[in-house]
């Protein structure tokens, strides 16, 4: 999630609150690895079911829904609420 985020960054994720399109989401991909990336839109998963269309913050590098296709609601799993560490960002939303 380059230049937004940096590997070894520690974020503040809050479950169970609603997702708005443009913010950085905690989602869980189906061979079960878990990324962060940048909610864009609503779409619906191949099966019907809602979901959302994930991108990552550089197109040139990462794995997202270019990639995966939509990830469904129950596999988006938190918001990114804030980077705690090493440099906290105030005023900026993630």
């Amino acid at each position: 999630m380059r230049p937004t985020l940096e590997p070894g960054d520690r974020l503040l994720v809050r479950y169970a609150v609603p997702v708005t399109p443009g913010r950085l989401v905690l989602a869980r991909f189906a061979d079960g690895t878990l990324a962060v990336k940048r909610a864009i839109e609503r779409r619906e998963t191949r099966s019907g079911d809602p979901g959302w269309w994930l991108l990552s913050d550089n197109p040139e590098e990462g794995v997202d829904s270019r990639h995966r296709g939509v990830i469904a609601d129950p596999d988006v799993l938190a918001l990114v609420v804030a980077r705690l560490w090493p440099r906290p960002v105030s005023g900026h939303r993630l």
